[in-house]
């Protein structure tokens, strides 16, 4: 009876030791990723909302004072420095977002659709329209800067040879705007595109032939078919595309320097990413940066939750 017992303790436990190990299985897979999301993620995040309540001196750790809501305040106070070169900048990047969205979502489609069809060389355009996103950054600035610049640029050197007085692309507006917005569809209209092209092509093709038996014209498959189909994508797209265009600085870093100036403080190009990376990083004042990028971060959670809340697919 007693070894009856201890066996069924021991058959008892064993089963317990494997459903335990199965439990921990799930958690080894994803602990890589855990691990370097608190490292490079999490922990940033709650430093940076613990420095945004300070006056904090990297320099001199002995002045470093606890000012609470005061670095938030003044961002509010139009009393403050900070007051009109913060919403200015963060009035730029509405503007950037505005001008840059719409093509950055029409553009793409238009060309997912074409390239969606059997043209010759669909495969050759799809990596030459993709290629520009494997480019970082800065080097997209640096190249906007020798194309747009108005001494020895590409563009104003072509258009002197036409017999065009060529404006100042990166000193006056609206030209500044316009060689920024141009450099960015180049850059990233790819990077959409793919995306949906391969929502694209995960459309029946037996509702287009459907379609077609009754009558419908290309556009009014399009308008019927297509778009309702893309909206979760479209949607998807859209929610990234905005969020990629606040988070602006190296276009306008390397090829305006955020000007022309204002008089009223801070540059006509100048986003809000590129005015904190100057609050903390040439001014020194990382506990205001800081409250600059929580206010920010705070816009971009509340505008992505109001979009999927509004567009999100009804049963």
């Amino acid at each position: 009876m007693a070894v009856a017992t201890g066996t069924a303790e021991q058959v008892k436990q064993r089963r317990y030791q494997k459903r335990t190990g199965n439990q921990l299985v799930p958690y080894l897979f994803i602990a890589p990723h855990l691990i370097f999301f608190l490292i490079f993620v999490a922990y940033p995040f709650f430093y940076g909302l613990y420095i945004s309540f300070f006056r904090f001196d990297f320099l001199r750790p002995e002045a470093q004072q606890f000012v609470l809501l005061d670095n938030y305040a003044k961002l509010f106070s139009p009393d403050s420095i900070q007051f009109p070169v913060f919403w200015n900048a963060l009035g730029n990047t509405v503007k950037f977002v505005l001008y840059s969205v719409p093509p950055l979502i029409i553009i793409p489609l238009l060309l997912a659709v074409l390239l969606n069809t059997r043209v010759p060389g669909r495969n050759f355009f799809r990596g030459l329209y993709f290629s520009p996103w494997v480019l970082s950054a800065a080097v997209v600035g640096l190249l906007g800067f020798w194309i747009f610049q108005s001494q020895g640029g590409l563009v104003n050197f072509y258009l002197v040879r036409l017999g065009i007085t060529p404006p100042r692309w990166l000193s006056t507006l609206p030209w500044a705007w316009v060689a920024i917005v141009a450099m960015t569809l180049w850059w990233t209209v790819g990077f959409n595109m793919i995306i949906l092209l391969a929502a694209l092509q995960d459309i029946p093709r037996q509702l287009y032939e459907s379609a077609s038996l009754d009558g419908a014209t290309n556009w009014q498959q399009f308008v019927s078919i297509t778009l309702p189909i893309l909206r979760p994508v479209l949607v998807f797209v859209i929610i990234i595309t905005i969020i990629a265009s606040f988070n602006l600085f190296a276009q306008p870093f390397f090829m305006t320097n955020g000007g022309p100036a204002q008089a009223t403080g801070g540059g006509s190009t100048e986003p809000v990413m590129l005015r904190i990376y100057r609050e903390g990083f040439e001014r020194n004042q990382l506990g205001m940066a800081a409250a600059m990028s929580f206010i920010v971060a705070t816009i971009m959670i509340i505008f992505s939750y109001t979009n999927f809340r509004l567009f999100r697919t009804r049963e």
